[in-house]
């Protein structure tokens, strides 16, 4: 395959989200199935909605996913600077060009005439645009008045006949008449390119051979495509994506959508997810079949798999709603593929009291019941108590009363003291005989030990446990649990 160039090129104005990974996952794909180079590029002229703060996030959340860049703000390359405020000279050398061909040209109007213009259109029930004032100014008399410092900004000059057809690599063909079009601004006032003069040149000086990015874009596409045509370029392949519907598939998710989902335990933000104890592996996973699929059976893919079997055929430009179950669903398979020891080394930040030799023990008894890392605590919080504080109710079994328990809790305690340790081999077989002897269930006596050396009614296995916490512990906690019981028997 012809290695591509391809670039992800966010606008740092806000949080990073699912939608902008899965953009940054699918260049990537490609860039490392054909041997390509994958370039962040930060389109930051929009200076009024820049967040501070936004730029890190992405840089941290694009890594965290492991998508690393071969060319970058941070990591330089041949087309440097890859800030597009920092290419202001070059943007308006391409949009004097323009002027000078006769394709865009000055305009002086004020914000406050334009308005005028925006609400007399509307009373007749038009669609606002520009109504060409400044359209055929004398290029002499419009130089002057740039000279002289007049505020202004440059437009394209929309041809006013005829159509022109982009294609889209999804939807194929898409044509437009160029009177549905509008003379739209390429520079603004303070100098700063807009993204459909930016992002065009870029794409161009880059060497960019694909642009992937969201269907929002597909309104602006034909100006795109006049852009490059005014230019004479040959365009990139064009991929808009399919949007991201909220859970219900009824719209974007709101603010209000995000805060719900929240409270759940998810999010539609990368930094969340990681907070959240959700692996890298299982989000790209999910995010990668958020419009993607490779036939109609695989769901697991590593990120090797993906770069193997991505392919921009398999794309589907409908849209998707984003499913959190299968989110969970697909972070507890990525973390039971992990080894033993990394999973401990991952699960080790949310049970900092934990060693990482004893994790290494636990990893194994509690990876089928983790969704997601944070987890961890729920299942293995009690191996690093020093106590554990079990209720009474639930140390009492159904259908016995707390005497009874107690009873049950200070044989299990008698044949526990006698053992040499409480490995599994050494200690299920007499506390299996105690079960026969007793008459009781397995799930009575079981449970009375599993509450008393836990402190919880649903915890990992329970001799393996017991094996991790030691055979003086148990002894301690079981006396502690039959204290309990006693002074209500």
């Amino acid at each position: 395959m012809t290695p591509v160039r391809v670039r992800f090129a966010p606008s740092p104005t806000g949080r990073t989200h699912l939608a902008s990974g899965r953009t940054a996952l699918y260049n990537y794909l490609l860039a490392r199935q054909t041997g390509g180079q994958f370039i962040l590029r930060i389109e930051d002229t929009d200076q009024k909605r820049y967040v501070p703060g936004s730029e890190q996030e992405l840089m941290d959340s694009l890594r965290w996913l492991g998508l690393e860049w071969d060319e970058g703000p941070d990591v330089g390359g041949p087309y440097a600077p890859y800030y597009q405020t920092g290419r202001r000279e070059i943007y308006q050398q391409y949009a004097r060009q323009l002027i000078e061909q006769g394709q865009a040209f000055y305009c002086f109007c004020t914000p406050d005439r334009l308005e005028k213009v925006r609400q007399a259109q509307q009373q007749r029930k038009e669609t606002p645009h520009y109504d060409g004032f400044c359209r055929n100014l004398d290029p002499g008399e419009a130089a002057r008045r740039v000279a002289n410092g007049e505020r202004h900004v440059v437009r394209f000059k929309m041809p006013k006949d005829g159509s022109i057809t982009v294609r889209d690599r999804l939807r194929g063909d898409i044509t437009v008449e160029n009177a549905m079009l509008d003379d739209s601004v390429l520079i603004k006032s303070d100098g700063l390119a807009v993204y459909h003069l930016a992002a065009m040149v870029d794409d161009q000086l880059m060497g960019i051979t694909h642009v992937f990015r969201g269907s929002e874009w597909l309104s602006t596409f034909p100006l795109h495509g006049h852009i490059i045509r005014a230019f004479g370029w040959t365009p990139p392949e064009f991929v808009h994506l399919s949007i991201l519907l909220k859970p219900s598939g009824k719209g974007k998710m709101s603010k209000r959508d995000t805060a719900a989902a929240m409270q759940d335990g998810h999010s539609i933000y990368i930094k969340d997810l990681r907070d959240l104890g959700y692996t890298p592996e299982g989000v790209v996973n999910w995010i990668a079949l958020m419009g993607w699929s490779y036939d109609d059976a695989a769901e697991f893919f590593t990120m090797p798999d993906l770069i193997e079997k991505f392919s921009i055929e398999h794309l589907n430009p409908s849209p998707a709603a984003i499913n959190f179950t299968k989110l969970d669903y697909f972070n507890g398979l990525h973390i039971r593929a992990l080894p033993v020891d990394e999973l401990a080394r991952r699960i080790q930040p949310y049970l900092p009291e934990g060693d990482l030799a004893t994790l290494q023990k636990i990893a194994p008894i509690i990876r089928e019941r983790l969704v997601t890392l944070d987890d961890a605590p729920q299942w293995a919080g009690f191996f690093f108590r020093e106590t554990v504080t079990p209720s009474v109710a639930d140390l009492t079994p159904k259908g016995m009363t707390p005497a009874e328990g107690a009873a049950v809790a200070r044989k299990c305690l008698s044949i526990i003291e006698s053992l040499p340790n409480v490995s599994h081999e050494t200690a299920e077989p007499p506390l299996r005989a105690l079960v026969e002897e007793t008459g009781l269930s397995a799930g009575q006596v079981f449970g009375i030990l599993r509450v008393a050396v836990t402190g919880q009614t649903v915890s990992p296995p329970l001799f393996e446990s017991m094996a991790i916490i030691g055979k003086e512990k148990v002894v301690e906690r079981v006396r502690q649990a039959i204290g309990l019981l006693e002074q209500l028997g």
